[in-house]
């Protein structure tokens, strides 16, 4: 298992920092891990399968 920082999911995903907060705040975006008293970071598996819900939409819409 591997923990991403907010920068990488930024890349992975191509959401910016507000939208990425936004989305975990309307329950649309996974919530990240707390790794010490300052520091959070997700856990890459969660990401990975968020965007493989958002690509299998996108390939339904089609």
């Amino acid at each position: 298992m591997r923990i991403l920082r907010r920068t990488d999911v930024q890349k992975m995903t191509g959401l910016s920092r507000s939208t990425i907060y936004k989305w975990m705040d309307e329950g649309l975006f996974p919530k990240p891990v707390k790794l010490g008293p300052r520091a959070v970071g997700w856990v890459e598996d969660h990401i990975d399968a968020w965007i493989n819900d958002r690509t299998g939409e996108a390939k339904s819409d089609a």
